[in-house]
């Protein structure tokens, strides 16, 4: 995979680089370290050389056991100097936490410890995460800081708000969450040879609302927690990646382009435009089966009593699998209670013309929806695959997993009667 270089600097946000570094290194990522003085007083080196297992970095002026080598590489047979070496071999450059003191030697050019020195002397993507009180970010030294960076090409991470590190302190400052980050991490790493690359992948996501007047609406319960899942996993298999989000108020994940819609018949019309250049769809969205055949112009009133007369909306998936072409692959989600699933899963298969349908029982309401696990069933044509419970990332990877497998049988199958051919 990809040579990772994460730069800690100090801050309280410090014990969070902590869980980035190992979920890099579960990624397959090699990771190296580099610390400033200041971060060593919020979290100890040991911590990140058992996690990543290579020394971590603290001065420019300390011999490297490693000679600028990353986990998993050859050591080169000179000694080089370190912090012009372990910023050549990196593929990226991510320093999480930033605090303002390094934001402000970043922008400034400064090359006073091992951080900033082989911060300057990189040349692959470089990204920032800054962290600190809300009036520190806030204050015109950073937010100028942050500008300098960002103009000369310096990606920069926005803090999250919350909860602050100050008693009693809310606002924006926070360190975003490990997963966001390596998410922004992996977006800038080079491709190589990602199984996914040159696939361009349409999901959608999250349930439509169709409204009966201006404050009203028809809606389920569908968080869009799959189909990002789903979007992040073929996102990091090196897809070309759109997500179609139906009422999402989840971030869209690093390196994702985003389209929003709110009804059915808008979920419709972007997934027309879109369907024709992409090889596979996955239909996590939820939309509405009825919409009201008339829409209040004006609030409806409790007194005035409600008679509310439905039409059905149109079958997005049904339509699409119609204009299908021979490349592209179609997945469909089946959101089912109770008994008999699986057959109405199958039928499905057939009505709406897809490759596979992803059946969730949302009987069990412990899975599914806002739920951060679920257990669904793979239908095809030729099988059924229950996949037990499990974090939806988990199981969007297992979907994937099958999407591969279809389209590769698909393509062996056509080889074979090409070749059969007189």
């Amino acid at each position: 995979m990809a040579r990772v270089l994460l730069g800690v600097s100090g801050g309280i946000a410090a014990y969070k680089a902590l869980e980035l570094a190992r979920l890099a290194t579960v990624a397959g990522h090699g990771v190296r370290v580099v610390m400033t003085e200041a971060a060593g007083r919020f979290v100890g080196a040991a911590s990140f050389e058992g996690i990543v297992g290579a020394p971590v970095l603290k001065s420019e002026f300390e011999h490297d056991p490693l000679r600028g080598a990353f986990p998993g590489d050859p050591q080169p047979q000179h000694d080089p100097i370190g912090h012009l070496e372990v910023a050549a071999n990196c593929d990226a450059y991510l320093i999480a936490p930033a605090s303002a003191n390094t934001l402000a030697k970043l922008a400034s050019g400064f090359a006073d410890s091992m951080l900033t020195t082989s911060f300057l002397a990189c040349t692959a993507p470089r990204l920032v995460a800054p962290a600190m009180n809300d009036r520190m970010y806030a204050s015109a030294a950073t937010q100028a800081n942050l500008a300098t960076l960002k103009e000369r090409g310096i990606a920069v991470i926005e803090p999250d708000e919350g909860r602050l590190a100050s008693r009693g302190e809310f606002g924006r400052g926070r360190l975003p969450d490990p997963v966001r980050l390596l998410e922004r991490l992996e977006a800038v790493l080079p491709g190589g040879d990602r199984p996914w690359d040159g696939l361009r992948v349409l999901v959608t996501a999250g349930g439509t609302r169709e409204p009966i007047d201006p404050v009203r609406f028809l809606g389920n319960r569908s968080s869009g927690r799959m189909g990002l899942a789903l979007a992040v996993a073929a996102a990091r298999r090196g897809a070309d990646v759109t997500l179609i989000a139906a009422n999402v108020t989840l971030q869209a994940p690093a390196g994702v382009r985003r389209i929003d819609v709110e009804t059915s018949a808008q979920l419709a019309e972007v997934a027309r435009a879109q369907f024709p250049s992409a090889h596979v769809l996955l239909m996590a969205a939820a939309p509405a089966d009825f919409r009201a055949a008339e829409v209040a112009s004006a609030k409806l009133r409790r007194y005035d009593g409600l008679d509310l007369h439905l039409e059905p909306t149109e079958d997005i998936l049904a339509g699409l699998s119609a204009a299908r072409s021979e490349d592209q692959t179609i997945v469909g989600f089946a959101a089912e209670h109770g008994e008999g699933g699986v057959e109405r899963a199958k039928e499905k298969l057939s009505r709406k013309g897809a490759d596979l349908i992803v059946l969730n029982d949302v009987s069990d309401p412990s899975i599914g929806f806002e739920s951060a696990d679920n257990a669904v069933t793979l239908v095809d044509s030729s099988s059924e695959t229950p996949v037990p419970r499990a974090s939806k990332d988990e199981i969007a990877d297992v979907i994937l997993d099958r999407v591969a497998a279809l389209r590769e049988g698909r393509q062996s199958s056509q080889r074979a009667d090409t070749q059969s051919s007189p």
